[in-house]
């Protein structure tokens, strides 16, 4: 059971930070590099979005559930390395369900009343103002889940392994 759990988490937290890596270094590039239009690339990137967040947030429960059975199968001596590993995680889904939840749906208003495309007008209108302050966040939060992310990763494979002693013949 303990090496299911560690696979879940493992798989979970990989194919989640993999996803943010993909949207972020070529996806979102590849789109606004080869689209006709920023508003034509806006509309798949932002489209795109919302899938890789319920990823996330899917991602994020199997994780937290393998984590919690785990702290509460390990002897005190190790409980700690799950803690700070649920927390992350739990960071993580709060800070992908905000932008899920608030930044998106608000970045869409914006987008509404400049009557569906943002950049057919002026930098100076408040919705293209509100809605550049959005991105800019959305950007930013994307980021730290992330970094965040790459952090599990890395305290995980600094994990010691249980590795039977070799027996002598």
């Amino acid at each position: 059971m303990p090496t299911f759990l560690r696979l879940i988490q493992l798989l979970t937290m990989t194919v989640w930070v993999g996803g943010l890596i993909f949207f972020a270094f070529v996806l979102a590039p590849t789109a606004f590099a080869t689209l006709p239009t920023v508003h034509e690339a806006g509309l798949i990137v932002g489209a795109t979005l919302r899938p890789l967040h319920n990823i996330g947030l899917i991602c994020a429960a199997l994780f937290m559930s393998a984590t919690a059975i785990l702290f509460a199968r390990a002897p005190h001596s190790v409980r700690g390395r799950y803690e700070i590993q649920f927390i992350l995680a739990a960071i993580m889904l709060l800070a992908t369900a905000y932008l899920n939840l608030n930044v998106l749906p608000a970045m869409d208003r914006d987008r509404d009343r400049a009557s569906g495309d943002i950049t057919s007008v002026p930098q100076d209108n408040p919705a293209r103002i509100h809605f550049d302050q959005l991105h800019r966040r959305s950007e930013r939060v994307e980021g730290a889940v992330l970094l965040l992310g790459i952090a599990v990763i890395v305290l995980m494979a600094r994990e010691q392994l249980s590795i039977p002693a070799a027996t002598k013949s």
